[in-house]
């Protein structure tokens, strides 16, 4: 059974973006902070993609380079052949030296587009928001270039990550931009979360390894019971980059056991489906897995 992802949750690990995505991620320490950046970069040049890294105006470009290169200098071939650069705003924009949105949104387009004749099938950009102080830009009109940027992403090879500092913004300016962003990314690596919708579906998001079980075992039990007098319960795994075979297997236990429930719908990407379904998915019949197609 197959169905389209409805987008029911913002918030996701950085591995899941794809190309047409915009998303936020905010940090409050000097190390956290270049775990998404890491991933997103050496991910750029495996899936094809140009990758284009602006830091904080405050990192040299080597120590930039040290840091996603740690601990196994994998970007270095990337580098060399010009497929992952680090740059600055006032490089995106230059020879101009004063920030307007369009005129930042214009060279971003012109670089995806210059990727693709490259020979790339895309561009992904990591911007670090500390650009918008070192070079006297006005809030006000950063804002308007969160919000507007539809034209950029609509229907083109083109992904981006907009990280802001907790230290340096206010929390409602931070918020104001989070909620501007159509997707936010989960601060770390190997993280876990869980959220429930309006209708008390329970969505997994981040990594369910072993590490994880426990706490997808209480997310689980915690919905079940919630959704007892419904007798139905969605479950979704599509914004998990990981599921262990041991958080499967609760899955499917408490899905066996939850007598009180007629249907238990998990919706799932097709490798989690071929998971559950060599894990016995099939021998509880009050489980429907559903693969969701995203339309990129």
């Amino acid at each position: 059974m197959a169905a389209r992802d409805t987008g029911c949750d913002r918030l996701r690990p950085v591995q899941r973006l794809r190309p047409g995505d915009h998303a936020f991620v905010s940090y409050g320490d000097d190390e956290v902070r270049w775990e998404v950046v890491t991933a997103f970069v050496r991910l750029g040049p495996a899936r094809g993609e140009k990758v284009l890294v602006l830091p904080s105006p405050g990192v040299p470009e080597d120590e930039a380079l040290a840091r996603i290169d740690f601990p196994s200098r994998s970007t270095v071939p990337a580098r060399e052949r010009g497929q992952l650069a680090v740059s600055s705003m006032r490089e995106v924009i230059a020879p101009d030296r004063e920030f307007t949105a369009a005129r930042q949104l214009s060279r971003l387009r012109a670089q995806t587009d210059r990727a693709r004749a490259e020979g790339h099938t895309g561009l992904r950009a990591f911007i670090d928001m500390g650009w918008v102080r070192a070079l006297g830009a006005d809030v006000a009109v950063m804002a308007a270039r969160e919000t507007g940027t539809q034209a950029l992403f609509s229907g083109r090879p083109y992904t981006e990550i907009c990280a802001y500092d907790r230290r340096g913004f206010d929390r409602t300016m931070l918020t104001a931009m989070e909620r501007a962003h159509p997707c936010t990314l989960l601060e770390r690596l190997g993280g876990l979360r869980s959220t429930r919708g309006p209708d008390g579906a329970l969505c997994l998001i981040g990594e369910a390894d072993a590490a994880h079980r426990t706490a997808v075992g209480r997310a689980l039990e915690l919905a079940l019971a919630q959704t007892a007098a419904a007798g139905r319960l969605t479950v979704d795994l599509t914004r998990l980059h990981f599921l262990s075979v041991g958080c499967a297997v609760s899955l499917l236990i408490l899905a066996r056991d939850a007598a009180g429930h007629e249907r238990i719908e998990v919706h799932c990407d097709r490798g989690q489906r071929w998971l559950l379904r060599r894990l016995g998915a099939g021998t509880v019949s009050r489980l429907v897995l559903t693969e969701v197609v995203r339309a990129w």
